[in-house]
């Protein structure tokens, strides 16, 4: 069999990202457009694989693939780096097990378990921008996490820290950002079309986020290449001896 090879640079390796991105997020909106607009939320269960305010459908599949890929990204440079004796290994380690943690609480939704317990701790359900109420830990992780992570930020390549920066706002953009306001018009107003277009938004802004990362962890990666390739092929069988002579 005649091996797979794959090369390409970041940038097409990021544009592939982005077009499935593109593609889940249209078909979300084909799906309220039926929801919505034809009162069909279902069509043979096509509109909730697509849906991105449901779990457990390809949005999510596709998010958790991709947190799981920017882990094993960052654990790849954290081992060169590691190598190098760099002053920057632990750094790589932990972000590699963020993003780890990242691909689990995406499946799994574990920030949504602390909703309930904050709306307790704050005194009631009507709480405005904080209806979701876990994003106010979050923030507090968020703010943690930058104190932690300055200094090493500004020892990146110019490129690398202006990428991470980028995919870092897009991403904190969404699932913090864009999560104030659709809790403040669920809370108003229930599961509209407006609400199911601002998570859309919202869950656009995180993928985008997270392909961004990926493809500022791959330009890292390749350096000055600026390729990355993949050689894919089946083992040969091994070819068989060939019969000795027979002497007389």
């Amino acid at each position: 069999m005649q091996s797979f090879h794959f090369s390409g640079s970041p940038r097409s390796f990021a544009h592939i990202l982005f077009t499935i991105i593109a593609c889940l997020l249209c078909a979300n909106a084909v799906g309220l457009i039926f929801r919505f607009g034809f009162d069909h939320d279902y069509v043979m269960g096509l509109v909730p694989l697509f849906d991105v305010d449901t779990e457990g459908n390809l949005p999510t599949f596709f998010s958790v693939f991709m947190a799981l890929f920017g882990s094993v990204l960052f654990f790849i440079i954290a081992l060169d780096a590691k190598h190098h004796a760099s002053i920057d290994t632990r750094y790589w380690f932990v972000l590699a097990a963020g993003f780890l943690f990242l691909a689990y609480d995406e499946a799994f939704q574990v920030h949504e378990k602390m909703t309930a317990p904050m709306r307790s701790m704050l005194g009631g359900s009507d709480l405005g921008y904080l209806h979701y109420a876990w994003v106010l830990p979050a923030l507090g992780a968020v703010l943690l996490a930058t104190l932690f992570f300055f200094r090493f930020l500004f020892r990146l390549p110019a490129a690398t820290r202006r990428r991470l920066l980028t995919a870092g706002a897009l991403f904190l953009g969404g699932c913090i950002g864009m999560e104030l306001i659709n809790g403040k018009h669920h809370a108003l107003h229930g599961d509209t079309l407006m609400y199911n277009c601002l998570v859309m938004m919202e869950e656009g802004l995180e993928m985008a986020g997270l392909a961004t990362l990926i493809h500022a962890l791959v330009s890292h990666i390749a350096e000055a290449s600026q390729k990355v390739e993949f050689d894919l092929h089946a083992d040969q069988p091994v070819a068989a001896p060939a019969p000795r002579p027979v002497q007389a």
